[in-house]
């Protein structure tokens, strides 16, 4: 089951080996991977082959050389030089990350109902992150995690009594600036909560806390490991 992610319009649960957070792709592991970071450059590369193949009805790309272990993942496309989000979907359940990188490649860029499907035109401004996600733990309260750490997900009854989530990634909060009650409200309006919202509700809410490694690549960096892969 997909999930959508990130920004302000921007949400499933498996494996919990520790990591602390990524920024700019950048991260030191703690009881980790045997070669440090599991998110690498190479995952972009190979979405943004993956994007390619299929806006040219082409064959898929061969299968790449980077690991194959089973990780939750999230794959988000932007657009322009201010990175507007263009869609991002992964999901919370642990996939072999071939697969699931092939699969949430398309899954992000065609089918996140918040955007149109990404086209040709669109390729050469796009940037691609992939995120996966680890250290997953039961929150004691609403407020049990860290603004720039963490990444949250909630689960909560709406006004009907329908149980309902809602998820963002570590770096959603610190990008739109908000503090922890800014982030759950948000959160509870994108999960379709439309009631006032009360420090009751927020203390009903059950949150897991998560990190995760991030890794971006632009268009123009893609192309210089294409053209360099060609010498």
């Amino acid at each position: 089951m997909a999930a959508s992610c990130c920004g302000t319009k921007k949400q499933k649960l498996n494996n919990s080996t520790s990591v602390p957070s990524a920024h700019n792709g950048v991260s030191t592991m703690i009881n980790g991977h045997k070669n440090g970071m599991v998110a690498l450059p190479e995952m972009c590369f190979f979405c943004f082959d993956v994007l390619y193949c299929q806006l040219h009805s082409l064959d898929p790309p061969k299968t790449p050389s980077f690991c194959n272990d089973a990780y939750p993942l999230f794959v988000t496309w932007e657009i322009g030089k201010g990175r507007r989000l263009r869609g991002c979907i992964g999901t919370f359940n642990a996939m072999n990350l071939q697969s699931g990188l092939r699969e949430y490649a398309i899954t992000s860029a065609f089918k996140d109902s918040r955007f149109s499907p990404i086209t040709r035109d669109e390729f050469s401004k796009l940037s691609v992150s992939v995120s996966i996600l680890r250290h997953f733990e039961d929150a004691s309260d609403y407020l049990d995690w860290e603004v720039g750490t963490h990444g949250i997900r909630i689960e909560f009854y709406n006004e009907k009594g329908n149980k309902r989530t809602a998820t963002y990634l570590p770096e959603v909060a610190p990008e739109q600036g908000w503090d922890q009650i800014q982030t759950i409200d948000s959160l509870l309006r994108k999960g379709g909560y439309k009631a006032a919202i009360s420090n009751d509700m927020r203390r009903s809410i059950k949150l897991t806390r998560y990190q995760s490694e991030k890794v971006s690549v632009t268009y123009n960096e893609y192309m210089n490991h294409w053209n360099t892969q060609r010498c």
